[in-house]
């Protein structure tokens, strides 16, 4: 998501320049119709203007509450994945020990069943945050122009899962992960059995076990509530009607603008005779301003509905699992050449 300071006026104002523009064909037309044609019957009333407004004012301002729940939501669920997975890295390097083995054995091999866990655990995150962002009919922030003309993209899009996962398991785990539809699933499951095994060789304690097993099961927890997020989109009843609504109102308000702007104009004539002969084409940036202002509260909330999207304010699990991942394979005692940077900022935005 954006830093901040970053997201400027100039950047929100770029975000919207199509909108806008169409804002000012829309007003200029109305307004030059209403003073070249002297369209004067053309108006309505402002009280159900009014009432439409502020109707539209109230469900814009419920949706982008529910959008910012929904953003707010993963945040935590993701802030919660780390602080697991943290104690997860800790609990497998002073669990998995010789001092209840009934065949010890030697220092290296320990090592390397610690490595495998803690992998599987990266190669976990790795396949949970491609599901986030695999695409949904819904999702459809991220193929607008504003946002694909600054290829604001998350790096999923620009590498696959299969060679992602490849470097941190098995042949014989990605073969069984990848035959598996949840593939994330599939991996706790194999971290699952993996502990099981180890603790009837001994090398994990009992209670050492149950405290493991319930590190997973508190990361099936926090999986299926980043899933629930995912495959559960804001109702499409509400947006869907939100958005017409505010178009509606956007349409339907130079018809009570123009002419209220215009009887203004026809007081200033005997005093400011030239002010008030064009005093009606002060409407036009006083209607791009109001249209605007709705337009893009109701474009927020609509962006802020899928927070796993990957758009430029979405959670930014990517940047998530790769420090995680750097904090545990730093633990584990790899260089710093060993270990992934972390994925870079573009735009300052953090994916």
């Amino acid at each position: 998501m954006y830093t901040k300071k970053t997201f400027t006026t100039f950047q929100m104002a770029t975000w919207t320049r199509y909108e806008t523009f169409l804002f000012f064909a829309i007003i200029i037309a109305c307004v030059s119709a209403y003073f070249f044609f002297e369209l004067s019957w053309l108006k309505i009333p402002w009280t159900p203007l009014a009432l439409i407004g502020t109707a539209v004012a109230f469900v814009i301002g419920f949706q982008n509450n529910a959008a910012y729940g929904r953003i707010w939501e993963a945040r935590k669920i993701w802030g919660g994945i780390v602080n697991t997975s943290r104690t997860f890295g800790m609990y497998v390097q002073d669990m998995v020990t010789n001092e209840h083995a009934d065949k010890p054995v030697n220092q290296a091999s320990l090592d390397k069943e610690i490595k495998t866990l803690t992998y599987r655990h990266i190669a976990w995150m790795t396949a949970l945050r491609h599901s986030m962002r695999a695409p949904k009919p819904w999702e459809t922030t991220s193929a607008h122009k504003t946002n694909t003309e600054w290829d604001v993209r998350p790096p999923e899009k620009d590498t696959t899962l299969e060679n992602d996962l490849k470097p941190y398991i098995s042949d014989e785990d990605f073969n069984y992960v990848m035959s598996k539809n949840n593939k994330q699933t599939a991996l706790l499951y194999l971290q699952s059995h993996h502990l099981r095994k180890l603790k009837e060789k001994g090398i994990i304690w009992e209670f050492s076990f149950l405290e493991l097993e319930g590190i997973i099961e508190e990361l099936f927890t926090l999986q299926g509530k980043s899933e629930r997020i995912k495959n559960f989109p804001y109702p499409r009843h509400f947006a869907t009607l939100n958005h017409l609504f505010m178009w509606a109102f956007v349409l339907l308000l130079p018809l009570a603008l123009v002419p209220q702007f215009a009887e203004i104009g026809i007081g200033l004539l005997d005093n400011h005779p030239f002010i008030g002969k064009y005093f009606v084409w002060l409407t036009v940036p006083f209607y791009v301003i109001v249209a605007w202002i709705f337009h893009t509260m109701e474009r927020i909330g609509r962006t802020g509905e899928n927070p796993f999207e990957g758009t430029a304010n979405d959670v930014p699990i990517s940047t998530i699992a790769r420090g995680i991942e750097i904090d545990l394979r730093q633990n584990l005692g790899e260089t710093d050449e060993e270990i992934p940077e972390q994925f870079p900022m573009r735009l300052n935005t953090q994916f």
